[in-house]
C-alpha cells in the first residue's frame, strides 16, 4: 500500500475515480480532421467505456453493498449514446437498455419536488433527450414515464447566476436546444485553462459547439493525466488529493502503519502555506468549494499534528460576505465542505473567537441540510452521509473513542466524500479503496483479537485479587478495559492498556469503598497503612484492597527497574497515597456535613477523581518516556493538573443530583452554596464555562510544542483520558450504568465488522507467489494469509512463481491493482 499510494512518482489523479459520464462525453469527441472525423479523438476513453461496463449491465458507481445508485442512470445513457455514436458495442448497449429498463421505476419512482436532486433534474432530462436524438429508443417501460415527464417539467434557471452553484452553465452538454446558448457566452465564461468551471463534459460539449482550441487543449492535457477514465473536475489541487489520501489513512486507523509517510505530506502542504505570499480570491463557486474543502482538512490534519497554523487559513470565507451569502444559497452542494469546516473547528484553543463563528455556521447549516434531506432514500450514498453528518453534530470530537470511530469509517466509506461533483461525489478510488479497507479491516480485526485475549486475561487479575467480587459497588472491569483500548490506537503496548485498566479498577473499588462501604475508622486505617505502605493492622476489604494496591506498583516498578535502571517505588506511593488521601477528605466531609468551598472543593475533587494516577505511571512506559521528577505532586505540568480538574468537572455535571440526595458535595452543589440567590441552572452554566475554557487550554498544550516537557506519547496519553471521561459524562453519567456502555463495548470488542461486499483478494485478477524459502515458518505465514483472504481455494492458474523480489510476491495481472507483502 506504502508503494502504491505514496511514492513521489505515483501520479495523483491515479486515485480518482473515473466518472463514466464525463469520460462517456470524451469518447463523443470527433477527431478534427474532416476525413478522419468518423474516428474519436479520444480513443482511450471509448475504450474505457467498452471496458468498465458493470456486470449487472449499468456504468458509473455502486455503493458500499456493490448496487447501483442513481448516479448510474445517466452514466448509463452517456455511455450507451458514446457506444452508439461509433457503431461499436452492440451488446454493451442492448446490456445498458435492459438495466435500464429493470431499474428506472426503481430510481425515480420517488422523484418528488422534494427529492429530486437539482444535478439529477438538469442532467437527466437532458441525457434523456440526446440519447433519443441518437437512436436509443424505448428507453423507459411506460409505468415510469409520467415520473420521466415529472424530471422534464424543472424549472428554469439563468445561466450563470448567484443562486445556484455550480452555474447551469456548468451543465452545458446537458441543456436542451431550447436554451439556444450563443458561442460568446461559451467562450466568455472559459477559465484560464480553458475548461468550463473545470467540467470535463460540459468542456466537450463546449469544444464540440465552439471548436475553441484552449477548450481543445485543456482536453488533451485531461486525457493524457488520467488514461484510464476522466474524472468528473479537472484540474485538482494536488495537494487535496494528498490530504484526502492521509485523513482516509488516519481514519480507517492504520496512521501508525504509515506514520512517516503522513508526516511527509504534511510537511509539504504546511511549507506550502508558509511559502504562500498572498491569497487569491478563488474566481467561481466551483473553486471555491475546491479552496475551502482542502483549507479546513488541511488545517485540521495540521493542527492533530501540531502544526502551528492559524485558523484564518480557513476561516477567511467569513470576512468575505459575499463568499458567505454564496455558500449560504448553496448549502446542498457545500454540505461536505460545510462538515470539513465544523470537524476543523473542533480544534479550537482558547481566544480562537474566529473557529467559534466557523462552528455556529456551519452547524446551523448542516441541521438545515438534515431537516431538508431527512428521510430521502433516492441515494444509499446521501443517506449514509446524512448519518455521518448526525453522528458528527449530536456527539462531540472530544466524546468520541479512536477504534470506534476508525469502525465507523471502515463501516460507512462510502459517505466520506470530499464534495459533491456534477452528478457523483469525489472521492479516492475504490480500486485503491477496497485493498485499504482490506488492510483496515484485518488490522481492526486484529486488534479486537488482542483485546479479547487482554480483557480476559485482565478479568482473571481482578477475580484473583477479589476485586470483581467485593459485594459492594461498581464492578467496571470490562467498562476500565474499554475505555483504555478503543480510546486511541496509542498506547500500542500491551503493559501500558494493562497497566491503565488494573489502575482504573482499582480507583473504582476503592473510591466505591470510601463512599459507600468503610466506616470512617477502617478508611483512616486504610489511608494510614497507604501512607506508610504497609498493611498491618488492615483486614477484609481494606486488606484486599491494599493487597491488590502493592502488588501493582511493585510489578510497575519492578518492570521500570529493570528497563530503565531507575527505582520509582516511592514516587508511585505517594501518587497513590495523595489519592487515597483526597478520598478520605472527601469522606469526612460528606459524613460529618461539612460544607468547603469551591476553591477547596476543587482543589481536593482533583485528586479524587484520580486521572494523574492513571496517566502518570502509564507514561513512564513510553517512549520517550515521562522524567521521572514529574511524579511527584508538587512537579505536575500544567497539562496534567488541566486534565484533573476537567475529570472532576465532567463527573460533576452528570453526578449533583444523585450526590445532594446522598448529602455530599460537589463543583455544581458548591457554587449554590457560595451563591445561595442563584438557580440549579446558573451553577451549571457557570461549570459549563470553566469546563469549556479549561478544555481547549488543554487541547493546546497537547497539540502545540512550547507548553509543557512531557514527550508527545505522554500528551497523547493525557488527550485520550480525556475523552474517555467526556464520553462517560458526555450527557449523563454512562460510567454508573450498568447497559448503557455495553453495545459499545460489544462492537470494539467482539462484533466482526460490517464491510458490504469487499472483494476478498482471490477474485481480483492477482497471481499468488510461494515463498522462496521454503522454511516452516514462511509456509505457515503463506498458508495463514491465503486463509485470511480466501473464501474458496486457489486453482493451479491462481498460483505462479514469478521472479520477482525476496520472500513472498502478489504480481498482477493490471498494474493499477499490484500489492506486495514482504
Amino acid at each position: 500500500m506504502k508503494g502504491m499510494m505514496f511514492k513521489n512518482n505515483i501520479e495523483p489523479y491515479y486515485f480518482l475515480n473515473p466518472s463514466a459520464y464525463d469520460t462517456a462525453w470524451l469518447a463523443m469527441i470527433p477527431q478534427e480532421d474532416h476525413d478522419q472525423s468518423n474516428q474519436p479523438m479520444f480513443k482511450n476513453c471509448l475504450e474505457w467505456v467498452l471496458n468498465n461496463q458493470n456486470h449487472v449491465g449499468f456504468w458509473g458507481e455502486c455503493d458500499a453493498n456493490g448496487k447501483p445508485t442513481i448516479e448510474c442512470l445517466p452514466a448509463t445513457l452517456a455511455c450507451m449514446v458514446a457506444l452508439k455514436k461509433w457503431n461499436v458495442g452492440s451488446s454493451l448497449i442492448e446490456k445498458g437498455l435492459e438495466f435500464v429498463h429493470a431499474n428506472a421505476e426503481m430510481f425515480l419512482k420517488d422523484m418528488n419536488g422534494r427529492q429530486c436532486p437539482r444535478w439529477f433534474a438538469i442532467v437527466f432530462p437532458g441525457i434523456v433527450e440526446f440519447a433519443q436524438t441518437n437512436g436509443l429508443e424505448n428507453l423507459f417501460p411506460e409505468t415510469v414515464r409520467e415520473n420521466v415527464s415529472y424530471i422534464f417539467r424543472c424549472q428554469r434557471e439563468e445561466l450563470v447566476g448567484k443562486n445556484h452553484c455550480p452555474p447551469l452553465l456548468s451543465y452545458l452538454e446537458a441543456l436542451p436546444p431550447s436554451y439556444d446558448i450563443d458561442e460568446e457566452v461559451i467562450i466568455n465564461n472559459l477559465s484560464d485553462d480553458g475548461s468550463l468551471f473545470q467540467s470535463p463534459s460540459a468542456t466537450s460539449q463546449a469544444f464540440m459547439a465552439t471548436g475553441n482550441q484552449e477548450c481543445l487543449a485543456y482536453l488533451m492535457s485531461l486525457a493524457q493525466r488520467c488514461p484510464n477514465g476522466v474524472p468528473p473536475t479537472y484540474p485538482m489541487d494536488e495537494d487535496i488529493l494528498k490530504l484526502c489520501m492521509v485523513n482516509q489513512v488516519i481514519r480507517l486507523g492504520l496512521a501508525e502503519q504509515f506514520f512517516n509517510e503522513i508526516e511527509e505530506i504534511l510537511g509539504h502542504v504546511y511549507r506550502n502555506y508558509l511559502e504562500q505570499e498572498t491569497w487569491v480570491r478563488p474566481t467561481n463557486l466551483v473553486a471555491l468549494a475546491a479552496q475551502l474543502y482542502k483549507d479546513s482538512l488541511a488545517f485540521r490534519l495540521l493542527r492533530l499534528h501540531g502544526y502551528n497554523i492559524s485558523p484564518m487559513s480557513f476561516c477567511w470565507f467569513l470576512c468575505e460576505e459575499e463568499i458567505r451569502e454564496e455558500i449560504e444559497m448553496n448549502y446542498e452542494y457545500f454540505s461536505s465542505i460545510l462538515l470539513n469546516i465544523y470537524r476543523a473547528s473542533d480544534l479550537m484553543f482558547s481566544g480562537e473567537y474566529v473557529l467559534e463563528e466557523a462552528k455556529s455556521f456551519s452547524r446551523n447549516l448542516l441541521e438545515k441540510y438534515i431537516f431538508l434531506r431527512d428521510g430521502d432514500q433516492t441515494s444509499p450514498i446521501l443517506s449514509k452521509f446524512h448519518k455521518v453528518i448526525e453522528h458528527e453534530l449530536n456527539i462531540p470530537w472530544i466524546a468520541r473513542l479512536d477504534h470506534l470511530e476508525h469502525r465507523m469509517w471502515i463501516e460507512e466509506t462510502e459517505a466520506n466524500a470530499p464534495w459533491r461533483g456534477k452528478t457523483s461525489f469525489f472521492r479516492i478510488s475504490h480500486l485503491y479503496n477496497n485493498e485499504l479497507l482490506q488492510l483496515a479491516k484485518l488490522n481492526y480485526e486484529f486488534r479486537q483479537s488482542i483485546y479479547r485475549k487482554e480483557l480476559e486475561e485482565l478479568k482473571g487479575w481482578s477475580k484473583d485479587w477479589e476485586l470483581s467480587d467485593m459485594g459492594f459497588g461498581r464492578e467496571k472491569t470490562s467498562y476500565c478495559y474499554f475505555a483504555v483500548a478503543a480510546s486511541t490506537t496509542l498506547p500500542c503496548d500491551s503493559y501500558i492498556r494493562m497497566l491503565v485498566a488494573k489502575s482504573a479498577i482499582l480507583i473504582t473499588v476503592a473510591d466505591d469503598f470510601y463512599d459507600m462501604k468503610g466506616s470512617l475508622s477502617e478508611l483512616e486505617d486504610l489511608t494510614d497503612a497507604v501512607r506508610r505502605w504497609d498493611s498491618r493492622g488492615l483486614s477484609s476489604h481494606s486488606k484486599i484492597i491494599f493487597d491488590a494496591l502493592n502488588n501493582l506498583v511493585t510489578e510497575t516498578a519492578t518492570k521500570y527497574l529493570k528497563h530503565e535502571g531507575t527505582d520509582i517505588t516511592s514516587s508511585l506511593q505517594d501518587l497513590w497515597y495523595e489519592t487515597f488521601l483526597s478520598w478520605l477528605i472527601e469522606a469526612k466531609w460528606s459524613r460529618m456535613k461539612i460544607r468547603p468551598s469551591i476553591d477547596d472543593y476543587i482543589k481536593t475533587g482533583m485528586t479524587s477523581v484520580a486521572t494523574h494516577t492513571l496517566v502518570l505511571p502509564a507514561s513512564c512506559f513510553v517512549k520517550p518516556s515521562l522524567p521521572i521528577e514529574k511524579l511527584r505532586p508538587k512537579q505536575y505540568e500544567t497539562v496534567t493538573k488541566l486534565l484533573m480538574v476537567i475529570a472532576r468537572l465532567l463527573n460533576d455535571m452528570q453526578s449533583y443530583q444523585k450526590e445532594k440526595e446522598e448529602g455530599k458535595v460537589n463543583s455544581v452543589l458548591a457554587f449554590l452554596i457560595e451563591n445561595p440567590e442563584a438557580e440549579i441552572e446558573d451553577s451549571i452554566a457557570y461549570v459549563r464555562e470553566i469546563l469549556d475554557k479549561k478544555k481547549k487550554e488543554l487541547l493546546e498544550h497537547v497539540l502545540m510544542d512550547g507548553f509543557t516537557d512531557l514527550p508527545k506519547p505522554s500528551k497523547d496519553l493525557h488527550l485520550s483520558c480525556l475523552k474517555v471521561f467526556q464520553m462517560f459524562f458526555n450527557s449523563t453519567n454512562r460510567f454508573d450504568s450498568n447497559t448503557e456502555v455495553l453495545h459499545d463495548i460489544k462492537k470494539a470488542i467482539y462484533i466482526p465488522l460490517e464491510v458490504g461486499t469487499l472483494k476478498p483478494l482471490q477474485d481480483l485478477p492477482l497471481h499468488f507467489a510461494e515463498p522462496k524459502k521454503k522454511n516452516a515458518k514462511t509456509l505457515a505465514s503463506f498458508k495463514w494469509f491465503l486463509k485470511q483472504n480466501s473464501r474458496t481455494s486457489f486453482t493451479a492458474h491462481q498460483v505462479s512463481r514469478p521472479r520477482v523480489g525476496k520472500g513472498y510476491g502478489i504480481i498482477p495481472i493490471a498494474p493499477k491493482l499490484a500489492l506486495g507483502l514482504l
